[in-house]
């Protein structure tokens, strides 16, 4: 029913994005971008993209890894880009999250608490690197992240500059496959690595694949719930849990 929804043209899509990255930067007249590189699908196809409109040479990847180094599927990827060694490095943020939840009393059962801090700090750190080297923050968010509110406020929903927060999750898979990102990555449980063995779809409840025709028609289409539930059994859940964080979307408040 949902099949040709979200169908897009990728060699088309990445075109149009690349030549928006393109544009983007020269207006701005900034040179170089800074990106964070996680090792998931997100962080990989953005970086994909930006190496198709900036010289390699312009782009500064770094690793903010608080549990764990970069692994090998994240390294085979800044192989086939060609990006040189010192484009790169590896920052762990672990010394100064601990520092912040000591100074906060941040318990240890409080994960929630604990993985804003951490995409919070990541974001500070790229930030301050960005400035560094008078570049603009490269964001890794997607569509369906935006419509569930499946991001830290400041945090991971922080940047300069978006690639692909027009597109749903599905669609990125897509762009992945067309990208030649390594298949180990395509097929990576999709975490936000916030705390150990975190997983997206276990905390929705719900699977990206079910979620994004129904934020489609619900977001993009103007369906009501109800007529969408009748389409799609089980479809209030999702919608339910989209609307439950759409305070996100509006803030600041103000007059």
């Amino acid at each position: 029913m949902f099949k040709d929804l979200l169908e897009i043209n990728t060699k088309e899509e990445i075109r149009r994005i690349t030549l928006f990255l393109k544009e983007t930067f020269a207006k701005q007249n900034i040179k170089n971008a800074v990106i964070g590189l996680s090792g998931g699908i997100d962080s990989a196809v953005s970086l994909a993209l930006l190496s198709k409109a900036l010289p390699l040479e312009n782009i500064f990847v770094y690793h903010l890894p608080y549990f764990d180094k970069i692994d090998q599927d994240a390294e085979k990827l800044l192989e086939k880009i060609n990006l040189p060694k010192s484009q790169f490095k590896m920052i762990s943020i672990k010394t100064m999250v601990d520092n912040l939840i000591t100074e906060l009393k941040v318990s240890e059962d409080d994960f929630i608490r604990r993985g804003n801090i951490m995409a919070r700090v990541r974001m500070i750190t790229l930030f301050d690197l960005a400035k560094k080297q008078q570049a603009m923050v490269v964001g890794t968010e997607n569509r369906s992240e935006h419509f569930l509110g499946y991001f830290t406020r400041f945090g991971d929903a922080a940047s300069d500059i978006e690639p692909m927060a027009h597109l749903y999750k599905t669609q990125v898979y897509k762009l992945a496959q067309e990208l030649g990102i390594p298949k180990a990555i395509i097929e990576k449980t999709p975490s936000a690595n916030l705390w150990s063995d975190q997983a997206d779809e276990a905390e929705f409840g719900f699977t990206y694949q079910e979620a994004d025709p129904i934020l489609h028609l619900y977001f993009d289409k103007k369906n009501s719930a109800f007529s969408i539930e009748r389409m799609y059994p089980g479809a209030e859940k999702i919608i339910e849990f989209a609307e439950k964080n759409s305070f996100k979307q509006n803030v600041p408040y103000s007059l």
